[in-house]
């Protein structure tokens, strides 16, 4: 499914100012994304500001030192969102996933661009660049740069490889295949460092956040003729480790790592009491299918949604669906809170 990148060349020479936005709780490929294409704007002498609806996680913040990242209604106004040539939305084309920035868009005379691998998607009145074959919208960026003649910087690079790095789960996932390793060898050649990037995403944990991931992985279940493993995080665990709501990021992948398993979820209890699933499969099992039914998405192996608690509730809706989807008993064992 190869992109088409001569409209969006024909847009970024036309015009000066662009505003980049993401999803909430932007993730490794969110901001590196985001990162990787203001840098390649900013050097052909464009205006870029990246405007996201949720602040950058901690964990995450080595990606962007000098904090230029700025938070809608925080750091920047709707109506100074609004006050550009061209709002370019990346890793995401949901509604949902872009909370309060969606007012921007409604309301901005700016031309509106997507670039996006998800096959979840929204008519949010703008000009699609969408590739869902891709194993992250990293690597979209890196073969718009290539596209547009541009020879990215190291910092770029550093970027887009972690966009590509932490959507593939460090090549370990399915979709890392070899249009991702071609991919990520040229970022290599352009002076990406992934011994440096392993170290900042991977090593350097907090004793709170290992303390948190303790309590949650003791909860860890199994259902569905023990195929499928799941887990929960209540908002009394942050208080009582002292960890982070960011600080749950991977943990339905640790949960997968068992001997097994077809697919795993993870529910985060949130401050309005809905519940946050991860859903994530290494079968063919399409778990984005499943978080369509609470408005969610993403991709087949790898999807989110925001549901109705308190967890017991949600968590016997995860089941049912999964029971339903793998054609097995939705038995589950776990005691309840």
């Amino acid at each position: 499914m190869p992109i088409d990148w001569q409209p969006l060349i024909e847009i970024v020479h036309a015009a000066q100012r662009f505003v980049i936005t993401s999803h909430v709780r932007p993730d490794g490929d969110a901001l590196g994304s985001e990162l990787g294409l203001a840098g390649i704007l900013t050097g052909l002498g464009k205006s870029v500001r990246i405007i996201n609806p949720s602040a950058t996680p901690d964990h995450l913040s080595f990606l962007d030192p000098e904090g230029t990242i700025l938070k809608i209604k925080e750091d920047v106004s709707i109506e100074q969102a609004c006050e550009t040539d061209v709002h370019i939305v990346v890793d995401t084309s949901a509604w949902q996933q872009i909370n309060s920035v969606r007012k921007v868009l409604e309301q901005t005379s700016a031309r509106k661009v997507v670039i996006d691998h998800h096959v979840s998607s929204d008519d949010m009145g703008a000009t699609e660049f969408k590739d869902t074959t891709a194993a992250a919208t990293g690597v979209l960026i890196a073969e718009f740069a290539s596209a547009l003649g541009v020879t990215l910087t190291a910092r770029q690079a550093q970027a887009l490889f972690c966009a590509t790095a932490t959507d593939t789960g460090w090549f370990r996932f399915p979709n890392a295949d070899a249009r991702t390793y071609r991919t990520v060898a040229a970022l290599i050649d352009a002076g990406a460092q992934p011994s440096l990037l392993y170290r900042e995403l991977y090593e350097r944990s907090s004793l709170e956040r290992l303390k948190l991931h303790s309590v949650v992985l003791s909860r860890v279940d199994l259902a569905c003729d023990n195929r499928l493993a799941h887990t929960y995080v209540e908002r009394k665990d942050f208080a009582e480790t002292g960890a982070h709501p960011t600080d749950t990021e991977d943990l339905v992948n640790v949960a997968l790592a068992i001997n097994g398993l077809d697919a795993a979820f993870i529910l985060v209890e949130q401050i309005d009491g809905r519940v946050k699933a991860s859903l994530r499969s290494r079968s063919e099992l399409n778990v984005a299918a499943i978080a369509e039914n609470f408005g969610g998405g993403g991709h087949k192996q790898a999807a989110g949604a925001m549901l109705h608690g308190p967890i017991p509730e949600a968590r016997q809706k995860l089941l049912s669906l999964f029971a339903a989807a793998m054609n097995t008993p939705a038995e589950d064992s776990s005691a309840e809170e």
